[in-house]
Order: C-alpha cells, then sequence, then structure tokens
C-alpha cells in the first residue's frame, strides 16, 4: 500500500518547445512587503527562460519592475501585471510603474489589471471595466484583466471594456479528475469563445498542484501534476490556444488557497524542475519510500518470524501487518521529502507522530494476540486438574478472606462454600477490619465458632493498609505448617474441588502461585451486569490464557492459591498500591517463581452493584497498575530480576493495551478538540491522511480483534459480546483520568472498596459529566468540520469521522449511566430474575450462562 503516489510510471504526450508563457511572482524569502532583490529576479528567470518563451507577472512593483529589462536580456516578453485591490494609493504606483514600464521595454506585449479584483470583491465588475479603459487610453500595448472564467461569463460589461478575455481556466479549482482535465478546461475555452466570437480568448492560467488536499474530484499529486500539464500543453498547442501555465515556481508561503497554494510550480523552490516534458514520467520519491518501507517492514517482522512454534497463518498475519507499518511509517518519514515546512502541517506531524508511535506498538499488540488466537496452536500450558499424591499425603492450605464491612449474609455464603471443600487438610481465616458495628460481624462469629477450630475469626479496628493489612494480619494467625494461602473475596462462592483439583500443581517446587478465573452469579440481575461479566470473560479466556503461555499472568486477589514460601520471598502482601495483588504476583514472578493458570471456573462473586461501581473499581484498577509500573519499572531492566525476555515484554504490552491505548485516545480526543476552531480559521492545517487513516485503520482493527478474539474463546450470544465491547470502551476517560492521576499525584491514593450486590445504590447523581461534555463537544466539532467543508476535502471529512470515533467511548459511557439510573429508578424495562447459579459445569470453559451442579450452598 502505497501512500504518496499511486504509480511509479505514467505515459503523457511529448512537449518539445518552450511554454509560451508561465506565471512569476517571487517573494519567498523575504520579508512580508519587502522588495525582491533584483538578483534573485535575474537568477530565476535565467532557469525559467530554459521553460518559457514568457512571463506573466502580477504586479509592477516590490522588485517586480526589474522582470522587464532582465527578461528582455534573456529573450523573454512579459504580460505584465498590475495589481488592483482596496487600497488606491496603491492602484496608483501600480498603474503608473506600468504604464511606464510598457513605454520603456518593447517585450512587455500587454497589461492585465487586477487580477481576480471581482472574485474577491474588491472591486465591482463596472468600477473595475472603467479602470481598465483609463489605461487602456494611455497604453501603447492590449490591456486586459484576469479573472475566474465565470466572471467574464455572467459580466459582458467587463468583456466590453478589454482588448482581450484574459480567463483562468483551473479544472482543480472545478473538482475536475485529472483524467479529465484537459478536456474540462477545453469545453470552458468553447463556451467563452461561443459567448465572445469577436474577443481573442487567453486562458491566463492553467495548472494543477503536485501535492495538498483534493477539491471534489481533483486529488494533487507529482505524477498527475506532469500529465495534466503535458496533455493539456500538447493539446493547446495543437489547437493553436494562447495560454499561460501557473505557475514557475512554488511558493511556499502561499497559504490562503490551504495547503495547495504551495505547490502549484512546474519547478520547486530550489528551481529544480519537478518531472520532464518529454519521455516517460518517473517519481523517483516512489522507490525511496518502496525501499524504506521494505527495510522497515522487515525490521518490524523479525518478531514475527522469531516466533516460538508459530504456524503459518500467525507468520503471514504478523508479517503483513509489519509490512503495512513498515509502509506508513517510511511515507511519513519521508512526507517532508517532497512537501515544504508549512506551519499548520509542522504543528499537525508534531502532535500527531508521537500520539501515533505510540499506537504502533499497540496495533502490532493486537495484531499478535488476534494471530495466535486464530491461527496459533493452541494453549498448552493450562492448568489441569491432576490427581493427588498417591500416599494420599496433602499440603496443609490456609484460606484467607479479608472483609470490610461486608454484608452478613453475602459473606455467610462465601464461608458456607468453603466449609464444603472435598479437601481434608485446609484451614480459614476471616479478618473483619474497620467494621465497628456488630451487626457486620457478629453473624460471622458466632458461624466460625460453630463450624470448628479450622475456622478462625479475627475483628480488628484500626487497621491500616488497606485489604493488604487485613491479609497480612492472616498471614500472622496461619498455622505453622501451612504451605499453601488461598485469598476469595467476601462475595466468592467456591466449587468443592477447588482444592483437590489445583492444589497437586504445586507438586513442581518451581511453582508459586496458581490463579483460576474470577466469574460472578448475578449476571442476570440486567443487560448492564450481563455486558459487565461478559467483558471480564475476555480478560479471563483471551488475556490471561495468552499471558500463561509465557508465565506472564496477573494475580488478581480472588481464586487465587500462593506458596507460603514464595509469598514470604516477596515480603509478604504490600501497601504500597492500591492492587496489592497484582504487585504480589509480578513481585513473585520477578523472584524466578513459576505461575499456572486455569480457565476452568472454581468460584463465583458478585458483581458490580452498579455501573458507577464498576467505573469505580475499573478505576483503581488502572490507578494500581500505574503505580505497580512506578513501583517496578527498573526490575525491568537487564539484571534488575530474573524475569526473562517474555515476560518483560507480556507486561510491557499489557500496561501499554491498556493504560497506554486509553491515554493515547483521551490524548488524541482531547487535542483534536483543541484544534478544531484552530483549524476552521486555517491556522493549523486539516491533518494528513497520513495521520487520519491510521486511527481509522487501528479502529477498525480493535473491532475486529474483539469481534475474532470472543468468537473463538469466549462462548457467549453476540448481544453479550456487543454488550461487552459497549462496557469496556465506556470506561475510556475513567482508565485514562484514574492513570494519569495515578502518575501525577497530588495526594496518597486510597484503596476505595467495590459495592457488590443487589442493595440500593449510595445515590443517582450523574457521575458521568466529564464524558457528557467531550462527547456533546466531539459531536459538536465534527458537525463544524463537516459544515466548513462545502468541496468535501476527504482529509476534512476523515477527521470529522475520527471526532465521531472519538466520541463513541463517551457516549457509551453516558449511555449507561443513565439506563442504569433508569433501571433503579424503576423506569427501564423490568429483568426477571432467575435463581442464582453457583457453579459452572467443567466443560463449559468460559461460559457466561450457567448450570448449578452440586446443590445450593445458601446457609
Amino acid at each position: 500500500m502505497l501512500w504518496v503516489v499511486s504509480y511509479p510510471r505514467a505515459t503523457a504526450a511529448p512537449v518539445e518547445t518552450r511554454l509560451p508563457s508561465v506565471s512569476y511572482n517571487r517573494f519567498a524569502g523575504t520579508p512580508a512587503g519587502s522588495l525582491v532583490p533584483e538578483a534573485r529576479v535575474r537568477a530565476d528567470l535565467g532557469v525559467i527562460a530554459s521553460y518559457a518563451r514568457s512571463v506573466r507577472t502580477y504586479s509592477s512593483t516590490r522588485g517586480l519592475e526589474h522582470v522587464p529589462e532582465i527578461a528582455r536580456e534573456l529573450g523573454l516578453t512579459v504580460t505584465l501585471g498590475v495589481w488592483i485591490d482596496t487600497d488606491d494609493a496603491r492602484n496608483e504606483r501600480e498603474i503608473a510603474s506600468a504604464l511606464n514600464l510598457a513605454r520603456r521595454y518593447p517585450n512587455v506585449t500587454r497589461l492585465v489589471v487586477g487580477n481576480e479584483t471581482v472574485h474577491r470583491k474588491e472591486l465591482s465588475p463596472t468600477a473595475l471595466a472603467a479602470l481598465v479603459r483609463r489605461v487602456k487610453r494611455d497604453s501603447p500595448v492590449p490591456v486586459a484583466t484576469a479573472d475566474n472564467w465565470r466572471t467574464f461569463i455572467e459580466h459582458p460589461e467587463l468583456v466590453d471594456a478589454v482588448d482581450e478575455v484574459f480567463a483562468h481556466i483551473i479544472p482543480y479549482w472545478e473538482g475536475a479528475s485529472g483524467g479529465a482535465a484537459t478536456q474540462t478546461s477545453l469545453a470552458i475555452y468553447q463556451k467563452l469563445r461561443a459567448a465572445y466570437p469577436d474577443k481573442p480568448i487567453v486562458i491566463g492560467e492553467f495548472g494543477w498542484p503536485s501535492a495538498g488536499h483534493n477539491h471534489l474530484q481533483a486529488v494533487p499529486g507529482p505524477m498527475t501534476q506532469a500529465v495534466v500539464l503535458r496533455d493539456f500543453v500538447a493539446r493547446a498547442n495543437e489547437d493553436g490556444i494562447d495560454y499561460n501555465i501557473i505557475e514557475a515556481i512554488d511558493q511556499p508561503e502561499k497559504l490562503f488557497e490551504g495547503n495547495v497554494g504551495p505547490y502549484w510550480g512546474i519547478l520547486d523552490t530550489s528551481l529544480r524542475p519537478k518531472f520532464s516534458w518529454v519521455g516517460p514520467l518517473e517519481d523517483p520519491e516512489y522507490w525511496k519510500a518502496t525501499l524504506l518501507a521494505v527495510l522497515v517492514g522487515a525490521l518490524l517482522s523479525i518478531s514475527a518470524f522469531a516466533l516460538r512454534d508459530a504456524t503459518v497463518g500467525q507468520v503471514t498475519l504478523l508479517g503483513g501487518a509489519d509490512q503495512v507499518i513498515g509502509d506508513w511509517w517510511a511515507h511519513a518519514l519521508l512526507y517532508w521529502n517532497g512537501h515544504y515546512f508549512l506551519r499548520g502541517e509542522v504543528i499537525a506531524f508534531a502532535i500527531g507522530l508521537p500520539l501515533l508511535s505510540l499506537l504502533t506498538p499497540i496495533v502490532l499488540s493486537k495484531v499478535g494476540e488476534l494471530a495466535r488466537v486464530a491461527f496459533g496452536r493452541g494453549p498448552v500450558r493450562l492448568l489441569r486438574p491432576a490427581p493427588m499424591a498417591p500416599d494420599g499425603s496433602t499440603p496443609t492450605v490456609s484460606i484467607h478472606i479479608p472483609a470490610f464491612r461486608e454484608p452478613p449474609e453475602m459473606l455467610l455464603r462465601s464461608i458456607e462454600s468453603v466449609a464444603r471443600l472435598d479437601y481434608p487438610n485446609f484451614e480459614c481465616i476471616v479478618v473483619i477490619n474497620n467494621t465497628p458495628d456488630p451487626a457486620f460481624w457478629t453473624p460471622i462469629e458466632r458461624r466460625c465458632r460453630e463450624l470448628g477450630p479450622r475456622f478462625k475469626f479475627l475483628r480488628v479496628d484500626d487497621l491500616a493498609g488497606f485489604k493488604a493489612g487485613a491479609l497480612r494480619l492472616a498471614l500472622t494467625e496461619t498455622s505453622a505448617d501451612t504451605e499453601i494461602i488461598g485469598v476469595i473475596d467476601a462475595d466468592y462462592i467456591v466449587d468443592p474441588q477447588w482444592l483437590k483439583d489445583l492444589v497437586p500443581g504445586f507438586r513442581d517446587p518451581e511453582v508459586g502461585l496458581i490463579q483460576a478465573p474470577q466469574d460472578h452469579r448475578d449476571s442476570h440481575r440486567s443487560p448492564i451486569h450481563a455486558a459487565m461479566n461478559a467483558e471480564y470473560a475476555g480478560f479471563f479466556d483471551i488475556g490471561m490464557v495468552e499471558r500463561n503461555e509465557v508465565n506472564a499472568i496477573i494475580v488478581h486477589g480472588t481464586m487465587c492459591l500462593i506458596r507460603r514460601a514464595a509469598l514470604e520471598a516477596a515480603g509478604n502482601w504490600s501497601s504500597d498500591t492500591i492492587c496489592e495483588d497484582s504487585d504480589l504476583g509480578l513481585t513473585i514472578l520477578e523472584l524466578g517463581w513459576q505461575a499456572r493458570y486455569t480457565n476452568r471456573r472454581y468460584g463465583w462473586g458478585l458483581l458490580p452493584r452498579d455501573y458507577a461501581a464498576f467505573k469505580t473499581q475499573r478505576a483503581r484498577w488502572a490507578g494500581g497498575a500505574v503505580q505497580i509500573v512506578k513501583k517496578h519499572w527498573r526490575r525491568f531492566l537487564p539484571g534488575g530480576s530474573k524475569l526473562d525476555r517474555d515476560q518483560k515484554r507480556e507486561f510491557a504490552r499489557g500496561w501499554l493495551n491498556w493504560l497506554g491505548a486509553d491515554v493515547v485516545a483521551v490524548a488524541a480526543a482531547i487535542l483534536n478538540l483543541i484544534g478544531v476552531p484552530f483549524i476552521v480559521l486555517n491556522i493549523v492545517a486539516i491533518p494528513n491522511l497520513l495521520l487520519t487513516l491510521p486511527v481509522i485503520a487501528a479502529s477498525l482493527l480493535s473491532l475486529v480483534h474483539f469481534a475474532c478474539a470472543y468468537r473463538l474463546r469466549v462462548a457467549i450470544p453476540c448481544r453479550q459480546m456487543l454488550g461487552a465491547m459497549v462496557v469496556l470502551m465506556s470506561v475510556q476517560w475513567t482508565v485514562a483520568s484514574a492513570a494519569f492521576k495515578a502518575a501525577f499525584p497530588a495526594r496518597q491514593a486510597v484503596f476505595v472498596r467495590t459495592r457488590k450486590g443487589s442493595g440500593a445504590g449510595r445515590n443517582s447523581r450523574f457521575t458521568e459529566m466529564p464524558e457528557a461534555v467531550l462527547a456533546t463537544l466531539l459531536m459538536a466539532g465534527a458537525c463544524i468540520v463537516h459544515a466548513s467543508n462545502p468541496y468535501r476535502l476527504v482529509e476534512t471529512d476523515v477527521f470529522a469521522a475520527i471526532l465521531l470515533i472519538q466520541a463513541l467511548p463517551f457516549l457509551s459511557s453516558v449511555a449507561l449511566g443513565v439506563f442504569e439510573r433508569r433501571r433503579r429508578s424503576g423506569r427501564g424495562r423490568a429483568v426477571a430474575l432467575r435463581p442464582e447459579c453457583p457453579f459452572a459445569s467443567p466443560t463449559c470453559g468460559g461460559r457466561i450462562e450457567r448450570q448449578p451442579q452440586h446443590g445450593d450452598l445458601a446457609p
């Protein structure tokens, strides 16, 4: 895929003679309003003389009065321009200078009074006609005025005043395609001849830009410019048409025409020709870009071919993605090789390229995961249930259940499920911290006493360290012969086979921890809860399975078993972060322990109480992840830990995919919003397709990645998959803002407990105000940008589409919040509640809908 040109070669009619005339107007390198140095004019015309027999100027002052004399020395004739605008004093100076030059230099063949003066509405046709007649009385040569061809069709009184109709016929501004440019222009020329058969018709400007935005069907390009100009010149010469080509030299300062203004010249600013007028046409930049694309793509593809046990499908998909990304980077890096440093574009690239450089590894990571899921050989490291030791020995397991102001009936169900474990050698320690109300802990204490000595009850007030503090306390009360520590949250009901199936995995002395997935038994409560559960399932059935293949799983605090020796070697539970579980798991891996994962469900908890609680939980996870990065990054340096290359890559990629993607997306949305007024006012250029198409492509890739990975790994209905997608993207602002606050904390982070269960929410206030504001502004910005694009510039419409795409996550957050409040207030559609299903079928993998087994464990 090539971004800059479509074809490396083209053919066009040869032009073996010099052009009859080209426009010359040079102000580059001089302060606004100052004179063009005579030396500059002489150097320019010396080169132009090789390509044209005449030059057309647009002014007779400010240094351009040297043109007739220098042109005469070079054998060039001159169509001398007289600049006319609303400045009467300058108009008089222009007229006086032009008349003087026309009298002094016989190579001045005509005067052109005004350039698109009527089109710019600076003079009326009547006033301009009067001015032309006045100049004609004193001029020794024919006098004309130059304007858009429609001006002459609509104002015959202007035609009556001139000696020649000097019409601008520019197919680009007509919106014609490159292939239709010549025919469109000649049709307009014939229309003028038919309207004014007694007047000489001169095409005062004909040209095509070599770069810039499209105008309707007209698309600039270096090859298109060469083909259009050569074909037109050959045809016009054959038909005997008098014409002038715009223009001789590029003018980077000509920004009033947008980003096409600088690129009309047949020579660049260094006076080098842009193309050959004879022979085949070839774009040298094409081959530079192609070579660089191949090199960059090959460099990126090293990782694809270095994959262990990779299939042909994996390598093909990854290699193809690497080549596409390499091609894009080649053209992005070579963009300035064929473009001028225009302020607006420099600003756009300065902002866009750093963001897109972060997007590159995110995209490659998604492609890599998609390749593994769709075309890989399948997971080989998942932990399967294993029989107990032949001698019947079983390691002692201590199950720790920390609780803080948890509903007693919920915690009692968790304790009852532990009591029914089919495992002979375990204890259970329940720690209730900072909960002085006896209503919360008295029933728990009583039930633990009834269940016997293997159930220990601890209650402590003013305990510091959040959940980690409670788990540290539990460890001090753990029996001395305990080898394995199990942790479950207070809302979890466990399968009786949990320990019996998984503890044998610790027979491998290198295994430091074993993790089972989270799952939930109340997804039937509402469509939002079903979507939440589906979103969680994607992580446990896709991400965790893939991470497990390289021993890089994330410990998530419930349904985990940890070797006591590994826990103590890691320094026990830490309160340094608000994600003590992931922090501990990474520390254990850094010490060289092995971690194992099973995707079979052995426990079912409760989902966040509502959407607001879901966002609170996600904010804690995001903030905790940033804290972990800040704490552990040095251990990812060479020699910093026992992590291998694959583990480091997987953790880095995970952080980048989750935190980086949301932070980059929100930052890009905010920057685009800030840029909208500057773009509409033409202060900053509309972002080039090099900067916008990758965003569209990455968005489509995210959809494909999500849909394919879910369909292949998570057995849920399509409606739940769609809900999971909406829920996932709805927390973009939540994740990004939490990550930012954790990266630049104003105060110490606080562990916020996730409200669970079906109780009443604390309030029904509108909590999605930031998302609502961003969504509204982005949609309004898209409408404004679209409305400011009457000529359907592709770049403008693509930018408007990106603003709408960026609004979707914020809109989804607002929609889910509104739906949740309507549901809780009773105005939403009622959802029939089904009996809770605490156990899953062993064969159902990651399914969301469960079948009950082993009876109901409610106390």
